[in-house]
């Protein structure tokens, strides 16, 4: 392995340990990469050489690691000619990782009831999320909802316990957090089985409507997803009270803060500024968003 070190970011070269195809065109890819995978946090992402003949990387959340065996774990879609090359890389193949990059979640230990919502390839930082929490000791509760609008890249199987304030009917979840232990169900609008009718947002207002107010208290919600998710849970979160984080994607270039093509408009505390995603978020607080 070759690296170097710039502050707490990794240039890495990852071995392909995995690389599965998914439904949907969708992959995951594990790679040997240990100093990344011992600094890595839920919210971090890693800018991924797909194949050595594009100059241009592309930003990848990270879904999983493992600091012990040194190994992270990607989910990709193939869309376009760098994802469609990174697809072809067979286990023993070199990747060039740069990462772990951004600012992740913070949980705050006051934090009892942690709502985690993800929605399409906003999923991998929830599951990472879910993975750091559920060996946090003092939880009242953990819940994980996720929503897609194509196949999501895993089978959906039901869950072998009910979960209070969510719909009996909606009993679909994700195998990997049914075996964590991880409370967890599915939303879509494409009528997949045991999935609930509707946006992923829609699901949580439910939930959050079955909580009493002093159990609203100890709630807060973490995000990823599309644009219009975001902004949807960010309303949803003013109305009731609770805090909340919400991670961006935008489209980037060098993704360590030099070109300033991924800015947004965030209201900070001297007024309105343009924050890059790939340095000062990809995790901002909800409310200091200024939505489109």
């Amino acid at each position: 392995m070759t690296g170097f070190e710039q502050g707490t970011i990794f240039l890495e070269d990852g071995s392909v340990l995995q690389h599965e195809l998914l439904p949907a065109n969708q992959y995951r890819l594990r790679l040997r990469a240990p100093s990344i995978a011992a600094s890595a946090n839920p919210g971090t992402f890693t800018h991924v050489r797909c194949d050595e003949s594009l100059a241009m990387r592309r930003p990848m959340s990270i879904m999983r690691v493992d600091a012990q065996q040194g190994w992270v774990e990607l989910l990709y879609r193939k869309v376009g000619r760098g994802t469609h090359l990174l697809s072809k890389k067979t286990i023993g193949e070199v990747i060039s990782l740069l990462g772990p990059i951004g600012n992740p979640f913070a949980v705050s230990n006051q934090v009892k009831r942690p709502l985690l919502l993800g929605g399409g390839v906003g999923v991998p930082p929830i599951i990472f999320l879910a993975d750091r929490l559920r060996q946090r000791a003092g939880l009242s509760s953990l819940l994980v909802l996720a929503g897609s609008e194509r196949p999501f890249p895993f089978s959906p199987q039901p869950s072998r316990s009910s979960i209070p304030g969510i719909p009996t009917d909606v009993i679909a979840s994700m195998p990997l957090l049914d075996d964590w232990g991880v409370p967890n169900r599915l939303a879509t609008l494409q009528g997949f089985a045991g999935c609930f009718h509707g946006y992923v947002a829609d699901l949580a207002q439910i939930w959050l409507n079955s909580l009493q107010a002093q159990q609203r208290a100890e709630a807060a919600i973490f995000a990823c997803g599309p644009v219009p998710m975001l902004q949807s849970v960010t309303m949803l979160a003013r109305e009731y009270g609770v805090s909340c984080q919400v991670s961006l994607e935008e489209y980037m270039a060098c993704a360590v803060g030099g070109c300033a093509g991924c800015t947004v408009a965030i209201d900070t505390d001297e007024g309105p500024a343009m924050k890059r995603v790939c340095v000062d978020g990809p995790v901002f607080e909800g409310d200091r968003v200024i939505w489109p």
